[in-house]
Parts: structure tokens; sequence; C-alpha cells
């Protein structure tokens, strides 16, 4: 099993009785693991030096043991390397704000400009898509079903095979209109690489992008650094964004992208599906990366929650002010950890009815009809549902390509959760600790 060495290896090291022997054999160890994991050969000797370095002579805080600090170190490091355990600023600098996605063929770079542009959508921003990949045959057909599913206008012409003209032309377009987020997605590196490096040169030079994001595929392994330093030389990369991180990816080949461009991860892809994307936390991936895992049960999920809502969010919750945006988090959170009213309701003095009152039979089913009827709502209509009458229902459901029952029942829901909201408003202090988060002493059994 990946990484039960490293676990074997963590139990002999507390079981050592000589530190510096011990610290050497476990180095030796970490580096192979991490070699394993797909991280740069390189790299993986760079950073256990300095972990080492750092363990032989420097000492730990009072009340700490030295094993003890010495792991806190390997953690450390890690984490620094990926940017700190910071979450990375998402918000863009400026309106409108240009970014281009560039990466290899295959490593999911049209399903994540759609998650992206899916992402700035649900923040309030007008986002629009440009597809400029004029090399691959499906790929503004693939776009435009994907924009369609999310309700996010793509701007094409199949007929066009100038990537640059597409690229400057769509970006002229959407800013034209008032767009204040506009994602290119461009070929991925094939045969003639050549010529594509050539090509994104020419679309950066013309479009002159605020922000250029490599897309890497998570398992794409020990490439990862060389690949990276290629893109980041031809076009200098932002940031970056690492796909496909659902499965056995390990990851590594991530620090190695970041080490070989100096770009921070914004943002990670977990799963097929358009939420299944989440901004990066850096103690995740070297929790997997060296396979100790995230952790576990309900503060994880109080922890996951308040990634969910935004400190706006709260905000807008506690003085009553609330749209459709805050109502499709509230659904997202019910989809990836179970109902929601569940961990809110082992909150001391929270108690409310707690909206979304679902059978766990048609959970599934009817969250994902409910997610279809919010995406085939205009901008107007997310941030002021009042305004949706019998007309609007009518086009939305048949948008959504759902019975108008489901989107009626949505409209009941939120209604409820606007009473909710009123009721928060009268115990700020009690949600502030929710939005700021607190002590699992704070939380009663279920």
């Amino acid at each position: 099993m990946v990484f039960e060495n490293l676990k074997e290896s963590i139990a002999k090291f507390f079981r050592s009785e000589k530190y510096e022997e011990a610290v050497n054999e476990f180095i030796k160890d970490l580096q192979k693991e991490l070699v394993k994991s797909d991280v740069n050969l390189n790299l993986a000797l760079e950073i256990t030096k300095k972990i080492k370095e750092r363990a032989l002579t420097q000492e730990p805080p009072i009340g700490v043991s030295r094993k003890e600090w010495f792991l806190s170190i390997v953690y450390e490091e890690l984490v620094k390397l990926l940017g700190g355990d910071l979450k990375p600023s998402v918000k863009p600098a400026r309106k409108p704000w240009i970014i281009m996605l560039v990466g290899l063929q295959g490593s999911g770079k049209t399903t994540t400009a759609a998650k992206l542009a899916y992402f700035y959508k649900l923040e309030g921003y007008k986002v629009g898509l440009v597809a400029a990949d004029t090399f691959r045959p499906a790929a503004y057909d693939q776009l435009k079903q994907l924009g369609e599913q999310i309700g996010v206008p793509v701007y094409g012409d199949p007929s066009v095979k100038d990537a640059v003209e597409i690229a400057t032309r769509g970006v002229k377009y959407f800013i034209d209109k008032g767009f204040e987020v506009v994602i290119i997605d461009t070929a991925g590196r094939h045969h003639k690489e050549e010529d594509l490096l050539e090509e994104m040169r020419m679309i950066s030079s013309s479009v002159k992008p605020d922000e250029i994001i490599l897309v890497i595929d998570g398992s794409i392994g020990q490439q990862a650094y060389n690949i990276a330093k290629k893109f980041h030389e031809t076009t200098p990369i932002g940031s970056i964004i690492v796909t496909k991180l659902d499965g056995t990816a390990k990851g590594g080949g991530a620090l190695s992208a970041v080490a070989a461009t100096g770009a921070p991860i914004k943002f990670v892809g977990l799963g097929e599906k358009i939420e299944d994307f989440e901004v990066f936390k850096p103690s995740k991936l070297v929790g997997r990366v060296l396979g100790y895992g995230d952790i576990e049960g309900l503060v994880e999920k109080v922890k996951r929650i308040q990634l969910e809502f935004t400190e706006k969010d709260v905000e807008d919750l506690m003085e009553g002010r609330l749209n459709m945006r805050l109502v499709y988090k509230q659904l997202v959170s019910l989809r990836k950890m179970g109902p929601l009213r569940k961990v809110l309701q082992m909150i001391p003095g929270l108690g409310v009815k707690i909206p979304f009152e679902i059978d766990p039979k048609d959970l599934e089913v009817k969250l994902s009809k409910w997610l279809a009827v919010i995406n085939s709502m205009t901008y107007e209509e997310l941030d002021n549902p009042e305004i949706i009458d019998k007309s609007r229902l009518k086009r939305i459901a048949r948008g959504a390509g759902v019975d108008t029952e489901y989107a009626r029942e949505l409209l009941k829901q939120y209604d409820m959760l606007k009473k909710l909201s009123k009721q928060l408003r009268k115990r700020k202090d009690l949600l502030k600790k929710l939005g700021e988060g607190f002590n699992v002493q704070d939380l009663q059994a279920p």
C-alpha cells in the first residue's frame, strides 16, 4: 500500500532512542515516499535537506518533545512550499479580469474552464467563456454544452481556425457587454509543440491577460516539473489549478509544478461534477502526499461549512440579506456532507427549524433538480429571487429541463431560508461563532 512504509517509518521514529539517528533514517524514508508520490527528485532532496537542517539545529518550544517537533517541521516545510497554510487570494484585483488557461491536452482544461466560470458566477461576477481551442474538433461543442449547463455564455466560432483571432474577438465581445470575468480556454500541447507554444505566446500578447493559469493533471507524475517549467518559460504562469485529485492521484507533481513556476496553487478539481471544485488548501495536499489523510469527523465537517460560506455570506445571513447564491451554497453543503441541519442542530442554542427537510432517498434527485433550476436563472434572478413570477418560473424550469413543480418547491425553500435568516439576525453572536469557527468543546453529542 502506498504510504504504508512512511507510516511504519513514523512508528519506528518514535520508538528510536537516538534522535539524530532517527532523523537520518526518517529523512531517507521520506525522500523515497516523496519520489513515489511524484515529487521531482531534486525537489525532494532540497526539501528534506532543509528539514534535516532545522531538525538538528533548532530547539523545540517548551513542552514539545524533539520528535513531535521534528514531525511538525516536516509538515510545516511542505506546507510552506505550497504557499503557507492560508487560502490563496482568488478575488479578481479589478474588473474586467481576463484569465487565460494553459496546459497539456487531456489535463481537463475545458471542464476546468467551466468549473472556474461557475465558481466566479456564484461569487456574484458576470462571467463569459471564450472557446479558443481550435485544435481539438470537439472543444467548442464541449465548452458550449458546459456553458449552457451552468448558465454562462460561451463565445466561439468553429469555422475560424485562428485561435488568436477567436481569443481577441471573444475578450472584446464580453468586455463590450460589461462582463467582469472572462476565461479563455486554449489548446493543449500536442505533437506540434513549438507551434502551440508560439500560439500561446501570440494569444497572451494579443489579449494581455491579467492572469495565466496552468491546469495540471494531479496524476501527471515526475513530468510535472519539466512541463510546468516549459509553460512558464513561454507565458509566465501566475497560478495553478490541479485537476483529477479524486482518484489515486498522489498529487506530488503539484509540488513540483509550484517549484518550477513559483506560482501558487489556487484551486483543485476533486471530481467530475461542476461543483467538485474548491479553493486550494495546502495542508490537504500535504496530508495526501504524506499519507496522513484529511481531518476526520465533525470538526472537519464544520470547517468545510466555513469554506462554503464566506465572511460576506455570514454577514448577509446575519443581516437578513439573502439570494439564490447562498441557497446554492446550502445545497452544495448538503450534497457534500449530508444533511446540514444535523450539523447545525448540534450547536447549542441554535434552536430553529432548518429548511431542506428531505427524505434521504430523495436527497440526490431533489438536489440535482434544484441545482439545475438555479443554474437556469439569470444574474438578476439569482440576486433578486423575489422578481420570479409565473412566466419566469416556466422559463427557468424549461431551461433546467425539470417540471415547474421543482422550481416552485425551490422558491418555497428559499422563503423558508429567508425566515431562518431573519431569526439568525437575532442570534448574531452565535452565528459569528459559526462564521469564525469554534472549538469541538462547543459542540454537543448528536
